[in-house]
């Protein structure tokens, strides 16, 4: 492949940064002497993660971890290494959902319009995230399918996906109530109509599903292929979580409603209002993934967003995330909704697991990502302090073993600090990934 202009020299200089990973691939990597979070267990002071093929070997105290024959070791004192963080609600790369001609479009998907070249990847590694649920927008009851990503190197959408032990793509659905699905017909006018339509809607397709799945029904009498309802089946069925962008407490309340009604698996985005029926969400056995915005506002209901929402969701019983709605929060100040949250009472380790590990609870991804476990994936942050500064950067990101993000990498730190062509998407990665084959 011929490269021109400037290209060689970017090149050279990612690729120089890149060898010693595909070597240390070959081998088991120990980081040693850091102060490790590992979130489902205390604190190690002074600690070695062991990471081989992708995957965490073990992590400990320095003087517990043994080290296989061969281990590239690297000193990492000073440092803080965490889990690498779950963003369970975002809209990076460029993501599309549904389109006007209908309030409802569960055919949708944001598999086929999420551009993985694009900048926003790249600052959401710099942000240390390293799992994310992509969505589409919430204009409407029921925008599309929403997909899964691991924010590793590739060049299609297939090569970041997080897929089950089938091989299928792993995603949820999205809806949502409240005034942003109210407009002109077709879309509902009223909360009322929307609850109705939405409602009206879920007994069409249980109906569909229950047709297609009764072994005494002849084939010819089968209803005729349906896309969308065969994602609901799915909703219906427990294999695609309902991500419910909602925020006033009565539009809340309507969301549990609808959840019971059908037996929806219910992940609850935004919840401005969850303070106010903390009880509720908690009885339900509802999720609340919420953001922490510093001046709320865009929207009537957001105007009312509770600050100490994690704490009362906490205290209820119910499990809580946080997320960035990237781009309402940018990717790269995600750390600072955890420490919002205790600023105004969450406890601190809910705090850091609302960011890594409750997250990946609600993706049905927790035995795989948002701890520092022996067997799950080795995607891990190294921090230049607590992770609940202001003053901390992100100073590396790993996904699966491979090193995605170095700030000391001028290009990533160029995503990460911003400033000219950081909106781009550079032509030397662009060479990288083609001549890696993704």
């Amino acid at each position: 492949m011929r490269i021109s202009g400037s290209a060689p020299l970017a090149l050279g200089l990612l690729l120089t940064g890149l060898l010693p990973l595909a070597q240390a691939q070959e081998r088991p990597l120990a980081l040693v002497g850091a102060r490790i979070l590992p979130i489902d267990g205390a604190v190690i002071e002074r600690g070695t993660l062991l990471v081989h093929e992708g995957r965490v070997l073990a992590v400990g105290p320095t003087d517990s971890v043994r080290l296989p024959p061969g281990t590239e070791i690297r000193e990492v004192d000073g440092r803080v290494l965490m889990p690498g963080l779950v963003d369970t609600h975002s809209h990076i790369g460029q993501v599309a959902g549904a389109d006007a001609s209908s309030p409802i479009q569960p055919d949708v998907r944001a598999l086929d319009s999420i551009n993985v070249r694009h900048s926003g990847m790249a600052r959401a590694r710099a942000g240390g995230i390293t799992t994310v649920n992509v969505m589409p927008g919430s204009g409407h009851l029921l925008s599309g399918q929403t997909l899964y990503l691991k924010l590793r190197r590739g060049g299609s959408v297939e090569a970041l996906a997080l897929r089950g032990e089938d091989g299928r793509m792993l995603g949820g659905i999205k809806m949502a109530n409240g005034t942003n699905p109210l407009r002109a017909a077709p879309f509902p006018g009223t909360r009322g109509k929307a609850a109705a339509l939405m409602r009206a809607q879920l007994v069409a397709a249980r109906e569909y599903c229950n047709k297609q799945a009764d072994p005494k029904l002849a084939a010819d009498k089968k209803p005729a292929r349906s896309l969308g309802f065969e994602a609901l089946c799915e909703a219906f069925d427990g294999r695609r979580i309902v991500h419910h962008h909602t925020h006033r407490h009565d539009d809340i309340l309507t969301v549990l409603r609808l959840g019971e009604e059908f037996g929806l698996r219910m992940v609850l985005h935004h919840v401005s209002e969850a303070g106010l029926v903390a009880q509720e969400i908690a009885r339900a056995g509802a999720m609340a993934s919420i953001i922490h915005v510093d001046s709320p506002g865009g929207k009537l209901e957001a105007m009312n967003l509770l600050p100490d929402n994690g704490r009362a969701l906490h205290e209820a019983g119910a499990l809580l995330a946080y997320h960035t709605d990237d781009p309402i929060t940018d990717s790269r100040l995600f750390l600072r909704s955890a420490a919002m949250g205790v600023r105004f009472g969450l406890p601190r380790e809910e705090a850091l697991a609302a960011m890594t590990l409750n997250g990946a609870r609600m993706l049905d991804l927790a035995e795989r990502v948002g701890s520092l476990t022996p067997g799950k994936d080795a995607d891990f942050i190294l921090l230049d302090g607590d992770p609940l500064s202001v003053y901390t950067r992100v100073l590396e990101t790993w996904v699966e073993g491979e090193q995605v993000f170095d700030l000391a990498n001028e290009q990533d730190a160029l995503y990460a600090s911003g400033g000219w062509g950081a909106g781009r998407d550079t032509v030397a990665e662009h060479v990288i990934q083609l001549e890696a084959g993704q």
